[in-house]
């Protein structure tokens, strides 16, 4: 029993060991590409955190909340779809400033389209004393789609250069033999993060207004690279 095991495992790295052997024989080309393109961030995030600090206790937070609410109706905000709260384990945080006292804040996340739309709520917020926004992410809800179309240009790219690079050794390129997605490998950051760029308004008590301006997001960079090993004829 052992003696037929063992000439089993023989046989199965005899066939293995000649399949690569086949595989590296063949004559073929190896070249890699890059596809990339620049698009416009669709999804904004946007964290906004109000603070009944900020309003020097003028208003609570159940009070900034309902007014925040209704201004982001007026600007056709869909709060139930496009708002939700960063902590859902808590309804707030409570801030201890002395024992008598206790500072409530809640923070939330909320998603617009575009950088003149989060300029408009934060000027709208910043009436009702609401300053404390971040963007802390933008993205194209395309990503994936645009990343698969990527994948495809570049293996087309790939043949292009091989084409160009057999031309003068009068052979042609047959088909691929061995494709490999280093997309992930090289670890590109193309998935459109910010480092929390701050786009606080400006505090009723600092007597300045905000005023956004029409302009865009910078463009998040998509980034694909495929290694292909070609056949030569």
């Amino acid at each position: 029993m052992k003696k037929l095991t063992l000439l089993f495992l023989i046989i199965i790295s005899v066939k293995t060991y000649s399949q690569t052997k086949n595989f590296i024989d063949l004559p073929y080309i190896e070249t890699s590409a890059i596809a990339d393109t620049l698009v416009v961030p669709n999804r904004i995030h946007l964290n906004i955190i109000i603070s009944e600090k900020d309003t020097k206790d003028k208003y609570s937070v159940e009070e900034l909340e309902n007014l925040m609410e209704q201004k982001l109706k007026g600007l056709g905000i869909n709060t139930n779809q496009n708002l939700s709260l960063n902590d859902l384990a808590s309804n707030f945080k409570k801030y201890f400033i002395k024992e008598s006292d206790v500072i409530k804040s809640k923070s939330y996340n909320l998603v617009v389209e575009n950088a003149k739309m989060a300029g408009s709520i934060i000027a709208e917020l910043e009436t009702i004393e609401i300053s404390n926004i971040r963007v802390v992410k933008t993205e194209n809800s395309e990503y994936e789609k645009i990343k698969l179309i990527l994948k495809s240009n570049a293996i087309a790219k790939a043949k292009i250069q091989a084409e160009f690079m057999t031309k003068p050794l009068k052979q042609k390129v047959g088909n691929a033999i061995f494709i490999s997605d280093l997309t992930n490998v090289k670890n590109f950051d193309d998935g459109g993060s910010l480092q929390e760029v701050v786009v606080t308004g400006y505090s009723r008590k600092t007597k300045q207004e905000y005023k956004p301006i029409d302009v865009e997001f910078q463009k998040i960079k998509i980034e694909s690279i495929v290694n292909v090993k070609f056949k030569l004829e």
